[in-house]
């Protein structure tokens, strides 16, 4: 087997090969298929930016619903002392608070 060339499953060319237009069949094959990737592509690209404008009019709906909540806050000078966590009780405050004298005890009654 070694001693032996491989065959061959063609045999060699032995005058030029002259090129052979495509048929009509294999043009329009072709065309369809170019028609197809460029509706392809365009559909690509108007989806992309129906989906960014989608996301674009989300953010400005935010936008305009955050400016109009923090308009109606109060001053951050007013609220500067505050603590949220202080407020509902979790922490304790740092703010110290008026200490009361405690009261005198009434006098147990005498039997």
């Amino acid at each position: 087997m070694a001693t032996q060339p491989p065959r061959r499953v063609l045999e060699p060319l032995a005058a030029p090969q002259h090129y052979v237009p495509p048929s009509a069949r294999e043009m329009r094959a072709q065309a369809v298929q170019r028609l197809q990737a460029g509706l392809f592509g365009i559909a690509a690209i108007v989806l992309v930016v129906g989906l960014a404008n989608i996301i674009n009019d989300r953010a400005r709906q935010s936008e305009v619903a955050s400016k109009s909540v923090a308009s109606a806050a109060p001053s951050p000078a007013a609220n500067a002392n505050s603590d949220p966590l202080a407020d509902i009780g979790v922490v304790p405050s740092n703010v110290p608070e008026a200490v009361t004298s405690p009261k005198p005890a009434a006098p147990a009654p005498q039997n």
